[in-house]
């Protein structure tokens, strides 16, 4: 999803800082070149020391904070935020219990700390005076390049924070931007009509069983029932039920522009990554494909449901939602799945039981990292690999090698200098 989006939201739990997930999930905003803005989430909760955090997103992402507010208080003596432009207090109060927030404004220099928890003014106070001494001043540019992230603080259980950050996101977010083809830079202000397939979902709806493409606009203007081209097909196709989708609603969509999402009832002529477009063709750059981390067999107990199992993992193969390798070299071919996260299974389990009706019961593998593996130009060498590696073919017919450890992966790459171990490759698709 996050191919689809000009900014993305980084939320960090106040406790955990930059987790192994968040590393990845920033890897792909930096090879897609998308921006980044910052909320340091659980404030009301023991966490580590804000700068801390701060620290945390420097060192491990490369990439520079620059807080847009202020925490007055963490943890159980949070009680608002300072904007460090005004430097006006937000003092948060629940009415009556309820999620509605009253913030009382007030500044900073001006805080009686009698009605505070003690210590929390000065603290802030300090903090304030370090941040806007040593900080970094705002650079729109820069942050357009990935090299800055506003930061913001708060609490999603309380609301506390979470409006002042939705307004800083309206502030800083960009306009659609251009997008990167195979022929080169496709203008956002381009007049034709053009798109990329960033998803795809069967069984939205269990009532129709409808299978929806959501297409990101790249360019022009979209109208329902216009012809497209579809270059991986080459064949042109009338898009005639488009939707605007929000968790179960849907409604007609008449018209959409750059950086809208539209959703295709799709009998199966989308595949993820296509582009459609109208005019001159263009085609987008493809979808990249990250190394998994979990492998398992995913087993159908009920010989019965054997065609559904297939029919279900099938399509949930095509949405992406899982991967799957192959071993290579044998007679008998097995089926390894993999996913980034573990919970990736869980979703694939939970929607073959709710949508084909089939039980499904995992047996973990003991692999723990995959590498796609390229013969570097002049190899002559054949791979060498351990006893206790896998070589496998993923779902388009690359190649990959599964290893139990991260050393094994090391190791191996040292032995065949002449071939090439890539973490992370971009899906293609088979022409129709």
């Amino acid at each position: 999803t996050l191919v689809a989006a000009d900014c993305a939201v980084m939320v960090l739990d106040l406790a955990n800082g930059v987790e192994t997930q968040t590393e990845k999930l920033f890897n792909v905003c930096r090879l897609r070149r998308i921006p980044v803005i910052t909320f340091i989430n659980k404030m009301d909760r023991p966490g580590k020391q804000t700068l801390e955090v701060l620290e945390d997103i420097e060192t491990k992402l490369g990439i520079q904070p620059v807080p847009v507010n202020w925490p007055l208080g963490t943890g159980f003596d949070f009680r608002g935020v300072i904007p460090l432009d005004t430097r006006e207090a937000c003092i948060f109060e629940t009415r009556d219990n309820s999620h509605r927030i009253a913030a009382r404004v007030q500044p900073l220099a001006e805080l009686n700390e009698d009605s505070l928890p003690a210590g929390i003014v000065a603290q802030a106070r300090e903090e304030v005076e370090l941040i806007t001494e040593a900080g970094t001043e705002w650079d729109q540019a820069r942050f357009l390049r990935g090299e800055i992230t506003p930061v913001f603080f708060g609490s999603a259980l309380t609301n506390y924070g979470v409006e002042q950050f939705l307004r800083g996101f309206l502030h800083y977010c960009p306009q659609p931007r251009d997008r990167q083809s195979e022929s080169g830079p496709i203008l956002a202000t381009r007049s034709e009509f053009s798109g990329f397939v960033f998803k795809i979902q069967a069984n939205l709806d269990p009532r129709h069983r409808d299978r929806i493409a959501f297409v990101r606009v790249c360019s022009g203007l979209f109208r329902r029932d216009m012809e497209v081209f579809h270059p991986r097909s080459g064949r042109r196709i009338r898009l005639k039920r488009a939707h605007r989708l929000f968790g179960q609603e849907r409604e007609t969509m008449d018209e959409a522009f750059p950086g809208d999402i539209i959703g295709l009832v799709n009998p199966g002529e989308f595949l993820l990554g296509d582009t459609i477009c109208e005019g001159t063709p263009v085609v987008y750059e493809p979808l990249p494909q990250f190394s998994p981390e979990f492998f398992a067999m995913l087993v159908c107990p009920d010989t019965n449901r054997r065609k559904q199992f297939e029919r279900g993992l099938s399509q949930l193969l095509e949405e992406g939602a899982i991967q799957v390798f192959q071993t290579a070299n044998s007679s008998v071919r097995q089926t390894v799945l993999a996913a980034v996260g573990e919970l990736q299974f869980d979703v694939v389990r939970f929607r073959l039981q709710s949508e084909y009706d089939t039980e499904t019961e995992v047996r973990w593998l003991n692999y723990k990292v995959a590498r796609w593996v390229v013969a570097k130009p002049g190899c002559q060498s054949e791979l060498q690999l351990l006893s206790s590696s896998r070589q496998v073919i993923d779902q388009y017919e690359q190649p990959a090698v599964l290893f139990q450890s991260e050393w094994e992966a090391l190791h191996c790459q040292k032995q065949n200098p002449d071939w090439e171990f890539l973490t992370m490759r971009f899906r293609t698709t088979p022409a129709n």
